[in-house]
């Protein structure tokens, strides 16, 4: 099963009732936050109703691993650390990742981790429109997303 990492890229204001009901549920409050799911049927289905609210795309290890190092948060607001890691039984942060990108472990379960990433606005602007889905903009499925996230990192 592979994982997907979903971004929101529109704001807070405006948003029906419904599309901010299940944006709380991808932990997704924030503009500029990504978060990384399970690509299951039901997920799918959520992702697929808020489609003009976030973009997502298939994780691979090394982007998880970029937004662990650069962007992890532990409670209390502070970094994500090595000893951390290593406290939940894992050797490093690409060996985290790798299960992350698998799916064998979900950020919700790592109990001290946030599960959510606050990113910056991306550097030099966004590529198309951020009010369109892919094709014309960059909502919905974005197989150009990770390239987005690195410079939002």
């Amino acid at each position: 099963m592979a994982c997907l990492v979903v971004v929101r890229l529109r704001g807070t204001v405006n948003v029906p009732y419904w599309a901010k009901t299940t944006l709380r549920l991808l932990n997704l409050d924030k503009r500029f936050r990504a978060t990384l799911v399970a690509d299951s049927p039901s997920v799918i289905g959520m992702l697929k109703k808020v489609k003009d609210y976030v973009a997502w795309c298939v994780a691979d290890a090394e982007l998880v691993k970029a937004l662990l190092e650069k962007r992890g948060k532990v409670s209390g607001n502070k970094r994500l650390s090595l000893d951390v890691v290593k406290e939940l039984g894992f050797d490093d942060f690409s060996s985290l990742a790798a299960s992350l990108a698998q799916c064998k472990i979900s950020l919700s379960k790592l109990k001290p981790i946030k599960p959510f990433f606050a990113l910056h606005p991306p550097r030099g602007g966004f590529p198309a429109s951020s009010r369109r889905l892919y094709k014309d903009g960059i909502l919905g499925e974005n197989p150009e997303l990770p390239k987005l996230i690195a410079s939002m990192l």
